[in-house]
């Protein structure tokens, strides 16, 4: 009979966290998660999990934590003795690591160190999946990037990723470590947090239908950047763990599409058609038709929905991102199938039955 697998997830409460963690215990995991303190809850993506007494305890076991902290890392490692470690933990933000750089070093950085130095210490027989990220191309070097494209990262979250990235390499070379990267492009879901661009955009124009918010303010609506479906990738992160090789890919649905057409999606869901009106900074979004009974209650043509704030703008900004998932195709057997008009949709219609408690009727 063999052996049930173990695996330590950090990060676990967040989105890729979330559906990793049901992906494991589906295939029969023993699944282990470092949780951060916090003086609120932040359960909230897994309480299904988390209030399972099938599963709280049994297959799933949550134990407090911090990437700051070596000497719990150790100590967990040491216990957990896991087959599988997915560090999916971070200051995740872009935009916010330009606010909190040192911070965002000791997590994204740092914190994989912390591991990966764990693991040679205790000479713990593990896999380690790192999330890396596309941020890594920054100011692309070539379209579409792919697992060789040289990296030049535009902000203190890319700089400290690509030092976990290169950790990962040097250690899988240096201590015959499995340790293996996932360079994932831009991947979404319901469960994206609400400070992401897509997410703010969904929940947003679900308000703005529903007459409870006036205005949607972004900032660069040109950004072009290739959006996958979350639970495809987390598939991904899986199946680079099952391979007899420990190795870096790229997980990407090698399409780009820009905030300005997530826009129109999100809101073409909705029954509201728009019109853009000028450039740069006073680029502005105007109703022209509306298609559904709840639009047409709550807007009007001519009425502005959409406008352009430049404190969201990056200090230096990544302008493109398209990734090719040749290798993980052929090495994995992995490829996307949820495609960038049904993202959309299924995040336009989950945001509006969370803030109705009605399915939208089309």
């Amino acid at each position: 009979m063999e052996k049930k697998k173990t695996a330590l997830i950090t990060g676990i409460t967040g989105q890729d966290g979330s559906y990793l963690a049901e992906l494991l215990l589906q295939k029969g995991y023993s699944v282990h998660a470092i949780v951060r303190p916090a003086s609120v809850f932040t359960t909230e993506r897994i309480n299904h999990l988390f209030n399972d007494p099938e599963l709280l305890n049994k297959r799933l076991f949550l134990t407090w934590g911090d990437l700051t902290d070596s000497s719990i890392l150790n100590r967990i490692l040491e216990k957990v003795q896991p087959d599988e470690i997915y560090n999916l933990a971070a200051q995740s933000h872009v935009k916010v690591s330009f606010d909190i750089p040192e911070y965002t070093a000791e997590v994204d950085a740092i914190g994989c160190l912390r591991l990966l130095d764990a693991i040679k210490e205790i000479d713990l027989k593990t896999k380690i999946y790192q999330a890396s990220t596309s941020e890594l191309y920054g100011k692309v070097q070539a379209i579409p990037q792919t697992e060789t494209t040289p990296f030049y990262p535009r902000s203190p979250y890319a700089c400290a990723k690509l030092y976990a990235y290169w950790l990962i390499v040097n250690y899988r070379e240096a201590y015959n470590l499995f340790a293996s990267n996932g360079i994932l492009f831009n991947h979404e879901s319901p469960r994206r947090g609400k400070t992401f661009v897509t997410r703010k955009i969904t929940i947003a124009a679900n308000m703005i239908v529903l007459g409870r918010q006036k205005l949607l303010s972004l900032g660069n609506l040109s950004a072009k950047r290739d959006w996958g479906f979350a639970p495809e990738f987390v598939e991904g992160m899986w199946r680079i763990l099952q391979q007899d090789k420990p190795g870096d890919y790229v997980l990407a649905t090698n399409e780009t599409h820009t905030v300005r057409e997530f826009c129109e999606h999100s809101f073409g869901h909705l029954g509201v058609e728009f019109e853009w009106q000028g450039e740069g900074v006073d680029e502005k979004g105007y109703v022209t038709k509306l298609h559904s009974a709840v639009a047409r209650k709550n807007l009007k043509p001519g009425q502005l929905i959409i406008d352009v704030n430049p404190r969201y703008f990056r200090p230096t900004e990544v302008d493109i991102l398209i990734g090719d998932y040749s290798k993980a195709k052929r090495e994995l057997g992995w490829e996307p199938k949820i495609t960038f008009k049904k993202l959309v949709e299924t995040m336009i219609y989950a945001d509006y039955r969370h803030l109705t408690g009605e399915d939208y009727e089309r």
